[in-house]
């Protein structure tokens, strides 16, 4: 049985799977799956202040090497939809490029290794795909909580691609074989309001806060990595809430986002804020620091054999071997690779999450192919 990767991505954008309603893209995958001799279980996770959400896992061949494909069917909402040429939710074919929402990110990914799924024997081994409905938002209730159950219950892998688009300007110039960390935290500098013609009876929190804004942005973190660049802290908002100009204000906050590599862990950099924040003078006000959401671990994983398999196989197809990269922002494959290596591998998305979201299908058929060589150097001989 063959499956046809632009005919399946156009059936799954026809799904309106925005984030948590799989809109019955979990079903479609389950009986193509399910077609080609894939056993699925579905599983639904809820709590920990989150929305419940739907997940699949696959799995199909005893023995041999395990591989473990990750992706997810939710897509970002569309937007205003003036703004596209057509429904975004029904799939659109114009110039060599199917148009839709989630087209680039990522139920290409999902299409095209699906279809090389159906080109590799069942004998040749072990593979599992762990499809979640929620990445695109909280990631509660999605991979983080799959492949915890997958690791429970005796599914390994030894190796993992997550089908996010990779690649930068051309199919395969690019892989990741790791993501930087993402740390956000609030400072609430409080003081006392008053009267500004009377501000010796006030304490004004501004001066202080602007201090800490100073602090936190001026001492580099670090110089870079072998694989990552350097971490870096960006303010993004300094908020007072303050309407006129007659008044000392009592609070001020900030918050900021640092991007980091792999020298730094959730627990360091949030000793070394406290220290930036512990360098300011108070002037008798009082400075809180706290959290704003979980932080996302920096990971990098291990460059061994099958990732050196996987950019040969890409360079026989281009020319010249992919770039290994560590550039953008979070994905899954944080979760994944606290189990075992794992990289993404996936098509160009520079139109992700925008209007007329589209891919050009010779990319689509271009990525089935890859995934079907390097399953077949992935399981050897067998497949």
């Amino acid at each position: 049985m063959t499956i046809d990767p632009a005919d399946l991505l156009a059936r799954l954008i026809a799904c309106p799977s925005v984030t948590p309603e799989e809109a019955g893209a979990l079903d479609l995958l389950q009986a193509e799956l399910e077609a080609i001799g894939f056993a699925v279980t579905r599983l639904r996770f809820e709590g920990d202040g989150s929305y419940p959400v739907d997940n699949l896992f696959a799995t199909r061949g005893q023995g041999g090497r395990r591989l473990l494909f990750a992706g997810h069917t939710d897509v970002v909402p569309p937007g205003d939809t003036a703004h596209w040429t057509s429904d975004p939710f029904e799939p659109r074919i114009a110039d060599g490029k199917m148009f839709g929402r989630g087209a680039a990110d990522m139920k290409s990914g999902i299409a095209a290794f699906v279809a090389a799924c159906a080109a590799i024997p069942p004998e040749a081994g072990t593979i599992c795909l762990a499809i979640t409905n929620d990445e695109e938002a909280d990631a509660i209730n999605g991979t983080e909580k799959l492949v915890a159950w997958m690791n429970e219950n005796g599914h390994a892998f030894d190796f993992a691609i997550v089908g996010e688009p990779s690649s930068t300007e051309t199919l395969g110039d690019s892989i990741k074989i790791g993501r930087r960390g993402s740390f956000s935290g609030k400072v609430t500098v409080t003081g006392t309001q008053g009267h500004v013609a009377y501000p010796h009876k006030a304490n004004n929190p501004l001066p202080v806060l602007a201090a800490v804004a100073t602090a936190l942005s001026s001492e580099r973190l670090d110089a870079g990595t072998e694989h990552f660049p350097a971490s870096n802290l960006e303010l993004t908002t300094i908020d007072v809430g303050n309407p006129v100009s007659n008044v000392i204000p009592m609070s001020g906050t900030l918050r900021f986002n640092i991007r980091y590599n792999d020298i730094w862990t959730p627990e360091t950099l949030a000793d070394w804020v406290r220290a930036r924040i512990d360098s300011v003078d108070a002037r008798g006000t009082r400075i809180d620091f706290a959290l704003a959401g979980a932080p996302s671990r920096a990971f990098l994983s291990p460059l061994g054999s099958d990732v050196e398999t996987l950019s040969a196989v890409i360079a026989e197809r281009n020319g010249r071997p992919p770039e290994y990269s560590t550039g953008g922002g979070t994905s899954d494959a944080r979760f994944i690779a606290e189990y075992g290596p794992v990289v993404e591998c996936g098509l160009v998305g520079p139109s992700m999450h925008k209007a007329d979201e589209h891919i050009a299908l010779s990319d689509l058929t271009g990525l089935a192919e890859i995934y079907t060589a390097f399953m077949r150097r992935f399981f050897g001989s067998a497949s």
